[in-house]
């Protein structure tokens, strides 16, 4: 049949700041609850995170170039954990493929490996959270 695909696993500093990321997410969401802008939920989520000493900077312009010439323009992920993981927030009522497909062109076009798409639009955030790897 098809040959898996041997996938490296994460190092364990990066797996340990996934915890905090996921930690945060149900935090945010226990107190505030669905139904807010993803807005809210960035600056929030990004309070969480510092609280637990972890270092994120929110809305990074991401350089995207085409036949080696940088294009102008306002590409922006929301949030860059750690410098080493990305955090796309939405709060829709259901996620799309578009939006894994626009997580994973910003662990493209940063060479990162490790993203999450946290949709806090959802009863339990369980439901609303997706690992993606790169």
């Amino acid at each position: 049949m098809f040959a898996k695909t041997k996938v490296t696993p994460l190092n364990p500093e990066i797996e340990q700041i996934a915890a905090h990321v996921v930690d945060s997410a149900f935090q945010v969401h226990s107190k505030l609850g669905p139904g807010l802008l993803e807005s809210i939920y960035e600056k929030c989520l990004m309070l969480e995170l510092n609280k637990r000493k972890v270092a994120v900077a929110n809305q990074l312009s991401l350089p995207v170039y085409y036949d080696g010439k940088p294009i102008d323009c306002d590409y922006r992920m929301d949030l860059l954990v750690e410098k080493k993981l990305i955090i796309e927030i939405k709060a829709v009522e259901t996620l799309l493929p578009i939006h894994k497909a626009q997580l994973l062109t910003y662990l493209k076009l940063t060479q990162l490996r490790l993203g999450f798409l946290i949709n806090f639009n959802v009863p339990v955030i369980r439901q609303g959270i997706k690992r993606v790897i790169l």
